[in-house]
C-alpha cells in the first residue's frame, strides 16, 4: 500500500500534490489532513504549509485475481482469469490445464475458492459485492444437475409420503432447488440446519 506526504499552500494544493505522486484521483485514495496550514501575516510571515497524508486505495477486483492467481500457483494448477459482470455483482471465469483441482469433487473446491475470494474483495471494496466461480461452465453443469435432483427427489417424497433431506450446500444451490420446485404444489422446500451443514428438506404437501 503506498502512501505520501505532501505539502502545500493550502490543503487542496497539498492534496493535489498527493495524488500527482500517487499518480491517481480522489475517488481512489484515503486524504488525512495532517496540518491545515497558516497564511501568515501579508501571506509570508509566520505562514505555515498545510500537510496531508494520502493513501492509495487497493483496487479490490485487482487484489481477488491476485489472491486467484497466487493460491491456483501454490495448488499447481495456474488459471487465468477472465472478469465478467460489474457493478456489486462479479463473477470469474477460470480456465487452465488443471482446472478439476480447483473443482473438486462436487464443486467443493471451487466453492471455497469461492468463498474465500468474497472475504478478500470486501475486505478492500467500499461496498458488498457477491463474487460467482465458476470454471469449465461447472455452474451451468451443476445447476442442471440440481434440477434434475430436485425434479426425482420431489417425486420420491410424494410416492413415499416422508420429507427427503439433501446434502449440505450453498445458499445459491439451494435457491436453484426452492426455485425448481416453487411451482410444483405437491411439495413445498425450505432449508434447515446452520452453515456449513445447512441444507434443504423437500416435504409431500398433506
Amino acid at each position: 500500500m503506498k502512501q505520501v506526504t505532501a505539502t502545500g499552500t493550502t490543503v487542496e494544493e497539498a492534496v493535489k500534490s498527493a495524488l500527482a505522486q500517487l499518480q491517481t484521483t480522489k475517488e481512489h485514495a484515503e486524504i488525512t489532513i495532517v496540518d491545515e496550514g497558516k497564511k501568515g501575516i501579508f501571506g509570508i510571515f509566520g505562514s505555515r504549509p498545510a500537510i496531508v497524508k494520502a493513501v492509495k486505495k487497493q483496487d479490490p477486483i485487482e487484489e481477488a485475481k491476485k489472491f486467484l492467481s497466487d493460491v491456483s500457483e501454490k495448488m499447481g494448477a495456474p488459471v487465468e482469469i477472465e472478469l465478467v459482470g460489474e457493478g456489486r455483482n462479479i463473477q470469474f471465469i477460470l480456465t487452465g490445464e488443471k482446472i478439476a483441482l480447483l473443482i473438486g469433487k462436487r464443486g467443493q473446491t471451487l466453492n471455497s475458492l469461492q468463498y474465500l475470494t468474497q472475504l478478500v474483495i470486501n475486505r478492500y471494496s467500499d461496498q458488498y459485492m457477491n463474487v460467482l466461480l465458476d470454471a469449465e461452465d461447472y455452474r451451468k453443469r451443476r445447476n442442471d444437475t440440481l434440477i434434475q435432483l430436485a425434479e426425482r427427489l420431489a417425486q420420491k417424497a410424494v410416492r413415499t409420503g416422508q420429507s427427503v433431506a439433501l446434502e449440505p450446500m450453498p445458499s445459491y444451490e439451494r435457491k436453484v432447488i426452492h426455485a425448481a420446485l416453487a411451482e410444483n404444489k405437491r411439495v413445498k422446500t425450505y432449508s434447515s440446519g446452520n452453515d456449513p451443514h445447512r441444507h434443504l428438506v423437500i416435504t409431500p404437501n398433506k
